[in-house]
């Protein structure tokens, strides 16, 4: 599964960077010494800028992903049980429905960790 993820995401960079070279092609300036690069290398520099680019927001959201994980679960946790509550008071016929479902759903998740 990994490599077919890194292979995706290999992909994905070359197609940016390509599109970068031949679509956009005044929209990087690359400047060295306080001079812009020009002549027939340029493309290629301003490619290898942007696949440096992209490896590096790809590591970050990575990165932020494993960080943030757990705080994105007590967020959404939160969200969750307050919209659960607006609900409740907002439309209280529907209040019988929402306790099995509530119910349900502990019955499943105690059964998920026992199994």
């Amino acid at each position: 599964m990994m490599k077919k993820f890194a292979i995706i995401i290999a992909i994905l960079m070359v197609i940016v960077a390509l599109w970068g070279l031949f679509i956009e092609k005044d929209l990087i300036t690359i400047l060295i010494n306080g001079q812009e690069v020009s002549g027939p290398l340029k493309g290629l520099v301003s490619a290898g800028g942007m696949v440096v680019a992209l490896t590096a927001l790809v590591g970050l959201a990575i990165l932020l992903a494993f960080a943030f994980a757990g705080t994105g679960i007590i967020i959404l946790g939160c969200i969750l049980i307050s919209s659960v509550i607006l609900v409740a008071l907002m439309l209280p016929f529907l209040l019988p429905l929402l306790i099995p479902l509530i119910l349900i759903w502990a019955f499943i998740a105690i059964a998920r960790k026992n199994g």
